[in-house]
């Protein structure tokens, strides 16, 4: 849906509140249609934000799972490799 939303769970280290709030922005942005809202919209879109990083937190939190959790490094060289392998470079 957006890819400025990235994998928040079983990672390592774990996933910041920051960055919770940071993809519920993005959602939200992605939902409205809007990257600033209107004053008029203002108090709704960070209502909004607030609503979407709370039920991610909540969601994370109740997930289980055997698997051994992810390296941050292991997935941004996957992510290099599929850059370079798509666009025939590097991305820095």
């Amino acid at each position: 849906m957006c890819r400025n939303i990235h994998r928040l769970y079983n990672i390592e280290p774990p996933v910041t509140d920051e960055e919770v709030r940071d993809a519920a922005l993005q959602y939200v942005r992605k939902v409205s249609g809007s990257t600033k809202p209107s004053a008029a919209n203002q108090d709704a879109f960070e209502a909004a934000v607030t609503a979407v990083a709370e039920a991610t937190a909540e969601l994370l939190a109740a997930l289980v799972t055997p698997a051994p959790p992810m390296s941050r490094e292991d997935m941004a060289a996957k992510a290099k490799a599929r850059a370079e392998k798509r666009y025939g470079t590097s991305a820095a």
